[in-house]
């Protein structure tokens, strides 16, 4: 974590002498899970990091993804709140501030997380797989019809993992 902060503060030293004022630090946590690398909290001044992405890909993750979420705060605080995330205020940031590619997603491997799948039925021949959110609705009343035949779809009773 000491070798990410040191790029934070660097990223932010860099924007205070562009833009000739003082950036409040943001809180960080390392503590984000599943496919992105990090996210910017703008109203919260927070940022959130993937451990294990971090960990996987630590060169790349400092020099590209820490940038790429500080520049989301400092576009904020220069900009305003209705920019658009990955708008030219944010690119500008990004290449002449930071000298970085603007690029909008990682390119860091990410392994699919197997997921639990309820199995529903209609007329139709085929099951209709539903997420464990989608069936917690229909446990707490909702009904879904399905697209091909518009019948009600029911559980079987039954569960894939994908």
């Amino acid at each position: 974590m000491d070798k990410l902060m040191a790029r934070l503060e660097a990223c932010y030293q860099l924007a205070e002498e562009r833009f000739e004022r003082p950036f409040e630090r943001p809180r960080v946590d390392l503590d984000l899970r599943g496919q992105k690398a990090g996210v910017a909290y703008l109203g919260r001044n927070l940022l959130r990091f993937n451990a294990q992405m971090y960990r996987d890909h630590s060169e790349d993750f400092l020099l590209q993804t820490v940038p790429h979420e500080v520049a989301h705060l400092i576009a904020h605080a220069v900009y305003g709140p209705r920019i658009r995330p990955h708008g030219r205020e944010w690119q500008a940031i990004m290449t002449q501030v930071y000298q970085l590619p603007a690029t909008r997603c990682h390119d860091y491997p990410v392994q699919r997380r197997r997921g639990t799948r309820y199995l529903y039925r209609c007329g139709c021949p085929a099951h209709v797989p539903f997420t464990p959110q989608r069936h917690a609705l229909v446990n707490r009343g909702r009904r879904y019809l399905c697209r091909l035949c518009g019948d009600r779809l029911h559980f079987t009773g039954r569960q894939a993992v994908q």
